[in-house]
């Protein structure tokens, strides 16, 4: 069964079958995976119902923002590529920088490593 925004809830079902929150808490969940016949992982977050009601008046949408929360600190972790958070997020090449950017993550970039870049392009450039 999914939601509106490809919300996949079969999962957290089961699991809150299995696993019933406290009293006083919200579970939001969101599916990682791009499509039908990519495999799929249900992620459930257990919140304090007080802070869930809190970062929903703020955020809105629960299970976006954690996805994106999960696709940020793996981009900036470097678990995770840019093609990835597009990938996980459904954005295109130019929506995911916007995004990237918007959020402003941005991947180290070392001295040494301009440096080495700097030496590679004069060499193909033949300076």
């Amino acid at each position: 069964m999914a939601e509106e925004g490809g919300t996949d809830l079969h999962g957290i079902d089961r699991c809150l079958e299995a696993n019933p929150p406290d009293a006083g808490s919200r579970i939001f969940g969101s599916t990682l995976g791009d499509n039908e016949s990519e495999g799929k992982m249900n992620v459930a977050i257990e919140l304090p119902e007080d802070i869930a009601r809190q970062l929903s008046s703020s955020w809105g949408d629960m299970p976006r923002r954690a996805l994106e929360a999960v696709a940020l600190e793996g981009y900036r972790s470097r678990a995770l590529s840019r093609g990835q958070v597009g990938r996980l997020l459904g954005l295109n090449f130019w929506e995911t920088e916007a995004f990237l950017k918007e959020k402003q993550a941005y991947l180290p970039y070392a001295d040494s490593e301009l440096a080495q870049d700097r030496a590679s392009l004069d060499s193909a450039l033949g300076a």
